[in-house]
């Protein structure tokens, strides 16, 4: 009985304190805290926020399509910025990442220097390097690519370098597609090719 009786105690007296000593570490806190000097905000802030007035842009900027065939278009951009107004240049991105997957389960992986978008043709040309990697094992690289919005349709600006199942070659142009109903990988313009056959 004496047991119970102290138990009820000391709850009773952790119900009085607990409360009472929360309420003076809250009064300390506002009691000693001191005042925000606006002098001491972040130096840089002010020219960030005029720079981003000046060019307005975005980060970490994405683009999500389906094509009319169904394939599936994504780009991504570390940043991102609005064209010129009156043109067709509707906004220019730098350190792009992208891929095409297509309905057949096939996907290629784009990765850019820059990008830009040029709504009336309905496209994207990537330029500033462009590394493509194909999921049928081809690795390409061109100096630039035009890549349609609304169908599946990639096309390479300037020469081609590749290495695949086949070995490595050479082309003037590449092609990634829809013909009929199959997604194809056309290398064309003149295509040297380095046969490297299988072990």
């Amino acid at each position: 009985m004496a047991t119970d009786n102290l138990h009820s105690r000391i709850v009773w007296l952790l119900k009085v304190v607990l409360p009472l000593a929360a309420l003076a570490i809250l009064s300390t806190l506002f009691l000693v805290s001191q005042g925000v000097d606006p002098q001491n905000a972040i130096p840089f802030a002010e020219d960030d926020v005029a720079d981003r007035v000046r060019e307005p842009r975005l980060t970490d900027a994405s683009y999500a399509g389906v094509t009319e065939d169904g394939a599936a278009l994504t780009l991504q951009a570390a940043d991102a910025r609005p064209g010129v107004e009156g043109s067709t240049n509707a906004g220019q991105a730098t350190a792009v990442t992208g891929k095409l997957a297509t309905p057949d389960g096939g996907a290629t992986d784009m990765v850019a220097g820059r990008a830009t978008l040029d709504a009336a043709a309905g496209r994207v040309v990537l330029s500033g390097g462009v590394v493509l990697t194909s999921s049928t094992g081809y690795r390409i690289e061109t100096p630039g690519l035009r890549v349609a919005t609304d169908r599946t349709s990639l096309d390479s600006d300037g020469n081609v370098t590749a290495t695949g199942p086949i070995g490595s070659l050479n082309a003037g142009a590449l092609h990634i597609g829809l013909e009929g109903a199959v997604y194809v990988l056309v290398f064309k313009g003149g295509v040297k090719l380095i046969y490297l056959p299988a072990d």
